[in-house]
């Protein structure tokens, strides 16, 4: 009966397992964070009340990182801006909004997203009048798209470029890390021991082995047909 209950048990777990993870890996692929904010924030084009929203990855054929804002409960979008993987920004374990000083009273402008777990933020990228504005206010580099305003076609083919606090054009991948270093590429996980089967090194034959046996099976015999002859 243990035996029994265990294999049941076992099912149990799978079939538990089968239902709940497909619901958590599309959570994290798109990243769905529910964040509030107790103050007015900036991000790309606008202006957000302080409040509570809904931030997550749009599902695009496109290698863009376009990030979509909805209200609480997800029901009406806000906004749709572009990010770009930063490796360079420190990572953590999570929910983090990292924001650009600006000065006297305006609302701060969000800089990045990160996701528990990933460790690269997701760097917003700003119109570049602002971003020019921003990058002399903050003496930091700021990504840019070369457009003050983007459509949703648009966004999967504007150039993206990186703006200096001198006001220069260079290339985003010479200024910020969007891909992983070559040294985390190639540093293997943990490794795994693996047990490898034995094998017993063969003889040269089964015959003696045989023989041995066939004699013994005939001691046997004779030797239990003597006691029956014994017995009667």
């Amino acid at each position: 009966m243990k035996i029994v209950k265990a294999i049941f048990c076992l099912l149990a777990v799978s079939s538990l397992g089968a239902t709940v993870l497909p619901s958590a890996r599309a959570d994290e692929w798109n990243k769905k964070t529910v964040v509030t904010f107790s103050q007015a924030i900036e991000v790309p084009g606008k202006i957000l009340p302080a409040g509570t929203y809904t931030f997550q990855l749009l599902d695009s054929t496109s290698d863009r990182h376009i990030v979509q804002i909805f209200n609480a409960d997800g029901s009406h979008i806000i906004a749709t801006i572009l990010a770009i993987n930063n490796y360079r920004l420190e990572p953590t374990g999570e929910t983090v909004m990292k924001f650009r000083e600006t000065p006297g009273d305006a609302p701060e402008a969000l800089r990045a997203w990160f996701y528990p777990g990933d460790n690269f933020g997701q760097e917003f990228v700003y119109p570049k009048v602002r971003a020019i504005q921003l990058a002399q206010t903050t003496k930091e580099i700021v990504p840019a798209v070369t457009v003050d305003t983007l459509d949703d076609s648009a966004m999967k083919t504007v150039p993206i470029v990186a703006v200096t606090p001198e006001q220069k054009e260079v290339e985003v991948t010479t200024v910020i890390q969007t891909t992983p270093s070559v040294a985390a590429v190639a540093n293997p996980g943990p490794a795994v021991a693996v047990k490898e089967t034995e094998e017993l090194p063969q003889t040269a034959s089964s015959m003696p082995l045989l023989a041995l046996l066939g004699g013994l099976a005939i001691s046997l015999a004779l030797g239990l047909k003597l006691v029956l002859k014994h017995s009667s």
